[in-house]
């Protein structure tokens, strides 16, 4: 009986580590199939070469505020670059950094790396697209450093309740979002400080708060992506610029 015991044990070990060894399997193929910058934006941005991706995009400025963003999940860094490099224009640090597994919420405190990097910038500000603005929202939580926060069609897990902290929020969400939602947004507004910046893009949907083709879930845009890229710029500049005056 001892013997049957045991032969069972084994069994049911080497199953459970089967299972575990095709969860990771399966995750790694998953994570892999990722969302690419489009042509349209690589011809838009000046200051690198898109097509290699793999490592961080860093545009310096001037004025003493950086901005770290992390991309929304299976989306490469780089379909971010043209809202990064428009608001590096106006004198801002800019980092998009290479998320591990392309999967921000694995890699929540990449940001810590640049905040070291750079002591002579004063103002930080974390942010991201999806669950990129979750993972923003968890080190922004964590941080004392963090002066703002960005989300892009996203919201804060109810882990991070940042509804009494100090800190400049701005929400941007999308009228035609299929995968954040204007409720999950209505939703999101107890998690946040009560002076949070909310703004509706009219015509925009999820996916274009990158500029990496169509996703699965999303619906239709009524305007294009380099539209709401310019909507998302001008927003975002104007609330820095009030951030700034307070």
């Amino acid at each position: 009986k001892r013997r049957m015991c045991m032969k069972k044990v084994k069994i049911i070990g080497i199953s459970l580590i089967a299972i575990l060894l095709l969860s990771v399997g399966g995750f790694l193929i998953w994570s892999s199939i990722t969302y690419k910058p489009t042509e349209e934006l690589m011809g838009e941005v000046t200051k690198f070469d898109l097509q290699s991706t793999n490592e961080d995009l860093i545009w310096e400025g001037s004025n003493g505020t950086g901005i770290i963003l992390y991309a929304g999940a299976k989306v490469e860094h780089a379909a971010y670059a043209y809202y990064a490099e428009q608001l590096a224009q106006q004198g801002y640090t800019v980092i998009l950094p290479s998320i591990r597994l392309n999967f921000a919420l694995l890699d929540a405190n990449a940001a810590e790396e640049y905040i070291n990097l750079y002591p002579e910038i004063d103002t930080w500000i974390v942010g991201g697209h999806s669950l990129g603005g979750v993972a923003a929202a968890m080190f922004a939580q964590n941080h004392d450093d963090v002066d703002g926060l960005i989300l892009l069609g996203s919201y804060p897990s109810e882990s991070s309740n940042l509804s009494k902290d100090s800190i400049n929020v701005l929400s941007l969400y999308a009228q035609f979002d299929g995968l954040t939602s204007l409720e999950d947004i209505e939703t999101s507004k107890a998690l946040l400080p009560p002076d949070t910046t909310f703004i509706e893009i009219q015509g925009g949907n999820h996916a274009q708060f990158g500029m990496y083709g169509e996703q699965k879930g999303d619906q239709k845009a009524t305007i294009s992506a380099k539209q709401q890229q310019d909507i998302m710029v001008e927003d975002t500049i104007n609330w820095l610029e009030a951030m700034h005056k307070k």
